[in-house]
C-alpha cells in the first residue's frame, strides 16, 4: 500500500499506470452502474485513484474511501467547501459518512488486431 503524501500531484506519481484502462464503472449493491470515470483529460487523476483502490481493496468501502480521500489531498477541503465541484471526491466523502459501498469495475482497452490480406497479382 502506498503512503499518501501532502499533494495530489505527488500521490499520482506513486499510483500504477492507467494505460490500458478505458474507464471504471462504479456499481451499487444491486449491481447498477451509478457512475463511470472515463480515461480522458481532466478525469485521469480520478481514474488513477479509483483504479488503485480497486486493486488494493477490491471494493469501495469506508476504508478504501478514506485512503482515496488521503490521495486526493488538497482537493478534499475544496470539495467540502464546494459540493459538486469534485464529484469523485464527493462520492468518497459520502461513503466515509456511511453511504453504501460500491463495486469498482475497471474496463480495459482491447488491443486492435489488424489482418492484412495481399492478393496475388
Amino acid at each position: 500500500m502506498i503512503q499518501p503524501g501532502a499533494t495530489f500531484k505527488d500521490n499520482l506519481a506513486q499510483l500504477p499506470s492507467i494505460a490500458g484502462v478505458a474507464r471504471i464503472d462504479l456499481l451499487d449493491p444491486a449491481g447498477a452502474v451509478v457512475a463511470s470515470i472515463e480515461n480522458q483529460p481532466g478525469k485521469q487523476g480520478s481514474l488513477a485513484v479509483y483504479h488503485y483502490l480497486a486493486g488494493a481493496f477490491g471494493a469501495l468501502d469506508a476504508a478504501a474511501a478514506d485512503i482515496g480521500l488521503a490521495l486526493f489531498a488538497e482537493h478534499v477541503p475544496d470539495a467540502r467547501d464546494r459540493p459538486g465541484a469534485h464529484p469523485n471526491v464527493d462520492r468518497l466523502l459520502a461513503i466515509v459518512a456511511g453511504g453504501d459501498p460500491l463495486t469498482i469495475r475497471p474496463l480495459t482497452i482491447r488491443p486492435l488486431t489488424i489482418r492484412v490480406v495481399v492478393a496475388d497479382q
